[in-house]
C-alpha cells in the first residue's frame, strides 16, 4: 500500500469559474461559480463576489465532486 503524502500547501481554495451576468442586488458584474459546503450538504452556487449574494444554488452530490459506484447503478 502506498503512503499517502501530505499536502504542500499551506491553505485550501477552490477554483472559482467567472459566469457572465449581473447581480440583481448590486448590479456588479464579478460573479463566480463554485462548489460550497453548508449545513444542507455540498451545493453548485453562483454568487455575486462584491455583495456575495446567491444567484444560483443546486444540489450536487453527497460528496461533492467524488461519485460513488452505487450512484452508477
Amino acid at each position: 500500500m502506498q503512503p499517502v503524502l501530505r499536502p504542500t500547501d499551506p491553505y485550501l481554495y477552490v477554483e472559482k469559474k467567472s459566469v457572465r451576468g449581473k447581480c440583481p442586488e448590486c448590479n456588479g458584474t464579478d460573479i463566480k461559480a463554485y462548489p460550497v459546503l453548508s449545513e444542507g450538504g455540498w451545493w453548485k452556487v453562483e454568487k455575486c463576489q462584491t455583495c456575495l449574494c446567491s444567484l444560483k444554488r443546486e444540489k450536487w452530490g453527497l460528496f461533492g465532486s467524488i461519485r460513488t459506484l452505487t450512484e452508477s447503478l
